[in-house]
């Protein structure tokens, strides 16, 4: 059973998470993907700890920041600041369907390696420049950081404790969700342009700004303020648009409850022992709970505060009323649905160990993922030169000895 992308071979020149992100998934279905890293050195999350531990114990430069992006790739150490480094390069580009790379707007073509560069030498390549604003405008030559995108895009403005609360500021996720969302939106252009590659042989250009990917995101929120004007607020672990559905304290924790409908509602009163708030003209529709929140809020919560948590949980399933713990990592890999899915995995690593390795959430019934370990620095950097542009053992040792490798 072939993979979807056997066959498809990727240059990838990405750094961190928005670009390997992408290139991460096309590996996950099949494509071969030679990952160029600077020799010594390598990607910048290399840097990032904590790190793999060998067989022998001891730290190595595989950190988890690393392996969380790139599953699957072959590492190939060429210095594309040095000519030769960059001939090579080229060479291999020449070689491949899709190249992805996440440079400062611009700053690839002096080592010839831009679009119009490698599609002179493959017309039918399909190149994606993965930028924080793309390749022009006021913001091009600018550096891109997720926490920056994140505020500039208004995320942080709606995320956090509300105004005049406890903790009450605009709020960052603690994962770089802009970095992982344009990497989604990549590989989804760069399907859509293999697709369009094979139905016409046309090659294009993909520009994949993380600005674009991180305002798009706004979704309703974006467009109930185009709407009305009114700018959304900050509401901590509030639904705003649904009533009850928040974070209440238990008496060993937290947990969630979000009932979205009458029917539940009805349900939850019920098993608090309060059934009078359903029949409270306040709290007969949702849109009457949400104007009435707070006061239904201290309602429910002086009726869960004294409960246990787990016993909780398993009496709004029986009642079909939504709700849901706030785990911490430990408990999430010990939750059964998760255990179920398989979602920890442990993939044999050239160091001779195991590594840990989240399953990749594609899964297709004909063509199912491969996942592979993520690449010690330089790992394949000989076989793919001799495989790919058939140098001997004579050139590869030049190469080495004059630093391009």
């Amino acid at each position: 059973m072939s993979a979807i992308l056997e066959g498809i071979k990727v240059l990838d020149l990405t750094r961190v998470v928005a670009g390997p992100w992408a290139t991460q998934n096309l590996a996950d279905m099949g494509a071969t993907v030679y990952k160029i890293e600077k020799p010594g050195d390598g990607d910048d999350t290399r840097k990032m700890g904590p790190f793999l531990t060998d067989a022998q114990g001891a730290a190595t430069n595989d950190s988890a920041f690393y392996l969380a992006c790139n599953r699957g790739k072959q590492s190939l150490t060429i210095d594309i600041s040095r000519p030769e480094g960059a001939e090579l390069v080229r060479q291999l580009a020449a070689r491949c369907d899709v190249v992805v790379e996440n440079y400062k707007a611009g700053s690839l073509k002096k080592y010839g390696l831009d679009y119009e560069s490698i599609r002179a030498l493959r017309p039918d390549v399909i190149y994606c420049s993965v930028t924080g604003f793309g390749p022009d405008g006021p913001y091009a030559a600018r550096p891109a950081y997720d926490f920056i995108l994140q505020g500039m895009a208004g995320l942080m403005s709606t995320c956090g404790q509300p105004d005049g609360t406890p903790g009450g500021e605009p709020m960052r996720t603690a994962i770089p969700i802009t970095d992982i969302l344009t990497g989604l939106y990549a590989t989804v252009a760069l399907m859509g342009a293999l697709y369009h590659r094979q139905a016409t042989g046309e090659g294009q250009y993909i520009d994949a700004a993380m600005l674009d990917a991180s305002v798009a995101v706004n979704g309703h929120l974006a467009l109930g303020y185009q709407m009305t004007g009114k700018l959304p607020r900050r509401a901590g672990n509030t639904n705003p648009v649904a009533a009850p559905s928040e974070v209440f304290a238990c008496r060993d924790g937290h947990l969630i409850i979000a009932s979205g409908n009458n029917g539940q509602f009805a349900a939850l009163c019920k098993l608090l022992g309060c059934p009078e708030l359903a029949a409270d003209p306040r709290f007969a529709q949702n849109v009457d709970r949400v104007a009435n929140r707070e006061t239904l809020r201290e309602a429910i919560a002086a009726r869960v505060a004294g409960r246990g948590s787990a016993e909780l949980l398993e009496t709004l399933e029986r009642a079909g009323v939504p709700g849901g713990p706030i785990n911490e990592l430990d408990e999430v890999f010990e939750d059964a649905q998760v255990r179920h899915r398989g979602l920890l995995v442990r993939l044999p690593h050239g160091r001779g160990v195991d590594a840990p390795s989240l399953r990749s959430p594609l899964r297709f019934s004909a063509t199912p993922v491969e996942m592979r370990c993520p690449p010690m620095l330089g790992e394949h950097t000989e076989g793919a030169l001799r495989a790919e542009l058939g140098l001997g053992e004579a050139e590869l040792g030049g190469l080495r000895e004059r630093g391009i490798l």
